[in-house]
């Protein structure tokens, strides 16, 4: 059954019946109203003020607003100074050049001391589109996780992430925040619980098969692969890992074990991720037949985000494939 509160229409898996949003503007809202309250707030920002949906912010807060330019090395630098000052920094642009470029520096800057900035990673996974596979980062969450002290995020939708702008705000770590160019759809409601490092089912059968697990807008695709496959008495639970560090470990391990057949789902390159995260807990604590639905060790390529979802097998139907697989292995 699909859990309360999520803006699902209950008699089609039609995305034209949901309303989409790009996960970025969910963080221009939230930075906005959390600076409203808190005087320690600063963005620094590297040349993509629209593109980061930083414009409200600027105009609200021009001395709290620092531009860097295309220099995201020295906009790590600064961040870890301002935060040793007492503020409490957001740095902003696309994830392949944040953490892409300036990996070092967030890890001896920012990391190495703990302190509390918050990196925003627009523009991931290849559903940026027309842009190509330099801009489309598919190795973020590889690189951050292996970070000593850094937390990682990555909201399902808009609202989910205006909760993880306000949240990141107490956690007092450095953390990474994932989001996304392509409007994506808003299924969660404002009521829909969130908490850094809690897992959240959204859906879950009576007797589930298959656990799906993931994080990110590709869980609404999970979704629709459960409705279908529950359509054909094949119960599955959908496990929401929002937090994909410090990861809900003890909802991991229940959903595979009621389950008994893992499979995940990221907009991500398949070593590292999500995935990689989730088969390192059940080894380590309850082996379980697992697939994977992630991008295999390609780069991305330039199209239209629905062309390259389906190129790269990270749409409903290859998650549906991949629970088929699941079962075989699990000898269903």
């Amino acid at each position: 059954m699909i859990l309360p509160h999520l803006q699902l229409h209950p008699d089609t898996l039609d995305q034209d019946t949901v309303p989409h949003e790009a996960t970025r503007e969910g963080f221009g809202r939230a930075i906005v109203a959390l600076a409203e309250r808190d005087e320690r707030i600063v963005v620094l920002c590297a040349d993509v003020t629209e593109s980061a949906r930083l414009d409200a912010f600027k105009a609200k807060f021009p001395t709290r607003y620092i531009e860097l330019g295309v220099a995201e090395q020295n906009m790590a630098a600064v961040a870890s100074g301002l935060a040793e000052y007492g503020k409490i920094p957001y740095m902003a642009t696309f994830a392949a050049f944040s953490p892409g470029r300036n990996w070092e520096q967030i890890r001896t800057t920012i990391a190495l001391a703990n302190l509390p900035v918050k990196i925003i990673g627009l523009h991931t996974g290849v559903s940026v589109g027309e842009d190509g596979a330099t801009h489309q980062a598919l190795e973020d969450i590889t690189l951050m996780r292996v970070v000593p002290n850094m937390q990682i995020i990555v909201p399902v939708d808009a609202l989910e992430t205006e909760k993880a702008i306000h949240a990141s705000l107490s956690n007092n770590a450095p953390t990474y925040i994932r989001l996304t160019r392509h409007k994506t759809p808003l299924f969660t409601t404002a009521e829909t619980p969130f908490a850094i490092g809690r897992a959240e089912y959204l859906w879950r059968s009576h007797e589930p098969k298959v656990a799906l697990m993931g994080a990110g807008p590709i869980l609404y695709d999970a979704l629709q692969a459960a409705r279908i496959l529950e359509q054909e008495g094949i119960g599955t639970s959908v496990l929401n890992l929002h937090s994909v560090k410090p990861m809900d470990i003890e909802k991991v391990k229940e959903a595979a074990r009621d389950a008994g057949a893992v499979v995940s789902v990221e907009e991500h390159q398949i070593l590292g991720g999500v995935g990689g995260t989730i088969a390192e807990i059940l080894a380590q604590n309850t082996p379980t037949p697992m697939e994977m639905v992630a991008v295999h060790d390609r780069f991305g390529q330039s199209g239209t985000a629905e062309e390259l979802l389906h190129e790269y097998r990270l749409d409903t139907g290859a998650i549906i494939d991949a629970v088929r697989r699941a079962l075989a292995r699990k000898g269903q």
